[in-house]
């Protein structure tokens, strides 16, 4: 959001970033990166291999595996054309995307933490959600 805010005030079709901002918005990135290694980033492999039950883990880290690496694809390949288009907005539409993703994680996804695997089943059989969806 931050580089967002830079580049939409200080960075038109008229005007160059001044060097001082352009620095700032190096290492606002750099920041963002870090945090995201830190956070987000890691989350993707491991959560994966925590929720699944121990029946169909193998199967589903697969499939994890799979649509991460396709996502992963699709993102490079719409990113240019994104940034063309949105220009500054670009950072915002991820960081809408980031805000979505840490709601739905609020709200679905269960604490995995001092719950051995065998009994995943019955965690997601308790959760308010997905207790509608699994099956007995």
């Amino acid at each position: 959001v931050v580089v967002a805010i830079i580049l939409g005030v200080k960075f038109g079709a008229d005007q160059e970033l001044s060097k001082g901002f352009s620095i700032l918005v190096v290492v606002v990135i750099c920041l963002f990166v870090v945090a995201f290694g830190w956070s987000w980033g890691p989350l993707g492999w491991t959560v994966p291999s925590e929720i699944f039950p121990l029946e169909i883990r193998s199967a589903g880290q697969g499939i994890t595996v799979a649509v991460n690496l396709l996502f992963t694809f699709i993102i490079a390949q719409a990113f240019l054309a994104l940034l063309c288009s949105f220009k500054f907005g670009i950072f915002l539409f991820f960081a809408g995307w980031i805000t979505i993703m840490t709601i739905f994680v609020y709200l679905f996804l269960p604490e995995t933490k001092g719950i051995p695997i065998e009994e995943m089943s019955f965690m997601w059989r308790k959760h308010w959600f997905w207790k509608r969806i699994c099956l007995n």
